[in-house]
């Protein structure tokens, strides 16, 4: 094993102590509300998998898994069939993000869940695991994830790396050795064979590839896993070495003590924001910042003559097709989505990102007076408008989608309203109404059969 190389803020080794965490955090050590987060991060995740299930790409995924065959282990929810438990982590952790609908985490500049749940979900399924269990392990993934996140800071993203598949490898990696109880040295060699798949390209957002990067991540973590307990040989320092992780993966500004300052004491995954527009997170500070500026009283959408928006440098390149062919595009679209914030047409609805909605005349026009610049010295999920109207007027909004909610049970009464609005088509009242339970209770459950029995489809 190699010593650290001096890749950021001083040497620093990072991969052995995330491992020891991973390894070693026992459920009484992880707060109460960290716990309630992760139990809506769960109920979450089951509802826009659900939602998903039927999105072309998961059609294509679910074949392949079926031609491939396997031991019926693991359910691929929405779709009433079982598979082997690597397939099943990777067709539910795209369809968990196959409409753009699933958590964000700044920490890691990605979605924290999907390459986790869907990973534990299945192990858990075939190996007989508890709830207690998977709710602990996925404490220890989403933590890992956001302190490599936190580490590698914005400049992987920056460089056009997907979080959600690249680090999000790692936390599958660990929420899956955490539930197969390795210890910290055999934890360290599964991060050094997840670290050798992570991947996925930024450019291919808008494209069925976005949604298969958390796929990939959770079969990938999982894989990593199994295959360290077998013995498997790699390195042990992947996220110090040379041509290691975070030397090839970085593109400046790595904070190396990011990664290990209060591990153990300080937990992210209370810091999870959640969707509520099917689209990508960078749109939703420009939607929400649109739709107060449509209540303002002189507001009349007759008027605009232009819309200037600003908003964080890394949201260009992320989410600004101007125009979207596609629904997959138009969730990328900010000026299409300011268009609908104003026209007061962003109410949630997955029916807004279908392909034929793109060309509707008044959006389309609408979208075509938005002029958008990033700037540095704004929040990354800050968005400002200004709507400037015919005769002088000039409305200016903001809104900042980057503070989670404290208030939990407000928290749970929303993700209800929205689960219930995702699975209801999917799988009924009755079955939903069971998960809601289901979910918050899970730290109790003996087994996660009766939840994955409720969420076959």
């Amino acid at each position: 094993m190699s010593t650290a190389q001096n890749l950021g803020d001083g040497e620093v080794q990072v991969t052995a102590p995330l491992a020891s965490f991973a390894a070693n955090i026992g459920h009484n050590e992880t707060p109460a509300d960290t716990r309630e987060v992760a139990r809506q991060c769960l109920l979450d995740v089951l509802g826009v998998t659900l939602a998903g299930a039927k999105e072309p790409l998961v059609e294509m995924l679910s074949a392949e898994a079926e031609e491939a065959g396997g031991a019926p282990q693991a359910t691929v929810i929405g779709r009433g069939f079982k598979t082997s438990a690597s397939q099943a982590a990777l067709v539910n952790g795209s369809a968990a993000h196959a409409l753009d609908y699933d958590d964000v985490l700044s920490a890691m500049s990605g979605h924290p869940t999907v390459p986790v749940f869907p990973t534990l979900l299945a192990l858990a399924e075939r190996d007989g695991m508890s709830g207690r269990d998977v709710i602990t392990a996925f404490v220890a993934g989403v933590e890992v994830e956001a302190r490599i996140g936190l580490m590698m800071a914005r400049g992987h993203y920056a460089k056009g790396w997907h979080s959600t598949g690249t680090i999000g490898t790692f936390a599958s990696a660990a929420a899956a050795g955490r539930l197969l109880g390795l210890d910290e040295d055999t934890m360290a060699k599964a991060f050094g064979i997840a670290g050798t798949q992570a991947a996925g390209l930024k450019s291919m957002f808008g494209t069925m590839c976005k949604p298969f990067h958390a796929g990939k991540a959770a079969m990938n973590g999982m894989m990593a896993a199994s295959l360290a307990k077998r013995g498997f040989s790699t390195r042990e320092d992947v996220l110090d070495c040379e041509q290691g992780f975070t030397a090839t993966q970085s593109n400046g500004g790595v904070k190396t003590s990011a990664a290990v300052e209060g591990l153990g004491k300080d937990f992210n995954a209370q810091d999870v924001l959640f969707k509520y527009h099917a689209a990508c997170y960078g749109v939703h500070g420009p939607i929400e910042a649109a739709i107060k500026a449509a209540e303002h009283p002189a507001f009349d959408p007759d008027l605009i003559e232009r819309i200037d928006l600003t908003v964080n440098q890394h949201c260009i390149g992320m989410c600004d097709i101007a125009e979207p062919a596609t629904g997959l595009e138009g969730k990328f679209s900010m000026t299409h989505n300011v268009a609908l914030g104003l026209l007061g047409k962003a109410n949630g609805a997955l029916s807004l990102y279908e392909d034929e909605r793109m060309s509707d005349d008044t959006p389309a026009q609408l979208r075509s007076k938005v002029s958008i610049k990033g700037v540095q010295d704004q929040g990354p999920f800050e968005a400002k408008i200004a709507v400037h109207l015919k005769g002088g007027i000039v409305i200016q909004e903001r809104y900042d989608v980057e503070e989670p909610e404290r208030d939990l049970a407000r928290q749970w009464e929303k993700l209800e309203g929205k689960f219930r609005a995702l699975a209801v088509p999917v799988i009924g009242a009755e079955k939903a109404e069971e998960v809601v339970k289901l979910c918050r209770n899970f730290d109790s459950a003996d087994s996660v059969k009766p939840l994955m029995d409720a969420v076959r489809g």
